[in-house]
């Protein structure tokens, strides 16, 4: 299977492909999965699960993907009045994250279910089902009334949650391979935002959950704290090291190429 970033891992390919086509043939996923953090039946039951525990009820500013396996976490932020980040999908903007809160929402007459849809929607390129709301002014006003943010004008991050296509229950994980989760953690720590102990969560299928031998962890990738399903939450007790911040050997041209913060924070670098 061929998708926008394949190439860099052949391991993680294989594994990834492996993991989209299970999910398939054992209809656990939600719409067509290949290519992206896969969408899961029991999706919902998961973020239920995540907001029982004390770092879900402790936190009040979240840091969540956009994608669509996520919608019922990030409803579930907003729900209970917490400050959600979003990053912009592929960090196109310079002011790379939308903050977004429940009250913001209302005052907007745009409904959290709507936001955390289109957020999801708009990450991944794919139309409003027929008879919803156009999908791209769900986005525009779910943006709008909440506010695009540099990481000065961010607060701490109590809890992130990242999207994934497999992990393991030493805490090694996997995307769809852009890189994208690895960078704005990576970018956060540098500016103080997310410490060595902000917890890192994922929720996902069970099918999933994979030996831990087929996730090997480079210098750069982040490893998980907590997975959480429809039916088990897993405490990694990871040994992973976390990044310190950015590793800018490990860092692809056409990354510096196509997201603007990290050509700004290169600069210095180049003089």
């Amino acid at each position: 299977m061929k998708t926008d970033w394949i190439g860099y891992h052949q391991n993680k390919d294989l594994l990834r492909t492996e993991i989209w086509s299970l999910l398939k043939q054992q209809a656990a996923s939600i719409g067509d999965c290949f290519g992206h953090i896969p969408n899961f039946v029991g999706a919902d039951r998961a973020a239920e699960k995540l907001a029982t525990l004390p770092i879900w009820q402790q936190a009040k500013t979240i840091k969540c993907n956009p994608d669509s396996a996520q919608i019922s976490v990030r409803m579930r932020a907003l729900q209970d009045g917490k400050r959600l980040y979003v990053a912009v999908p592929r960090l196109t903007d310079a002011r790379c994250f939308v903050e977004l809160n429940a009250a913001d929402l209302q005052r907007q007459n745009v409904s959290i279910a709507e936001s955390a849809l289109a957020l999801a929607k708009r990450s991944e390129g794919k139309p409003a089902p027929t008879g919803a709301a156009p999908t791209k002014r769900i986005a525009r006003k779910a943006l709008a009334c909440g506010k695009l943010v540099s990481f000065a004008e961010m607060e701490p991050i109590d809890l992130v949650i990242v999207g994934c296509v497999a992990a393991g229950r030493s805490g090694g994980r996997t995307g769809k391979g852009a890189g994208f989760a690895d960078l704005e953690l990576a970018m956060l720590t540098e500016f103080g935002l997310v410490q060595i102990d902000t917890p890192i969560v994922t929720t996902v299928h069970p099918l999933q959950i994979v030996a831990d031998s087929r996730l090997p962890m480079q210098p750069h990738d982040w490893p998980l704290d907590w997975i959480v399903t429809a039916g088990e939450v897993i405490e990694t007790n990871t040994s992973y090291p976390r990044p310190t911040g950015l590793n800018w050997d490990s860092l692809r041209s056409e990354q510096l190429a196509q997201i603007p913060i990290l050509r700004k924070l290169n600069e210095p670098r180049r003089r």
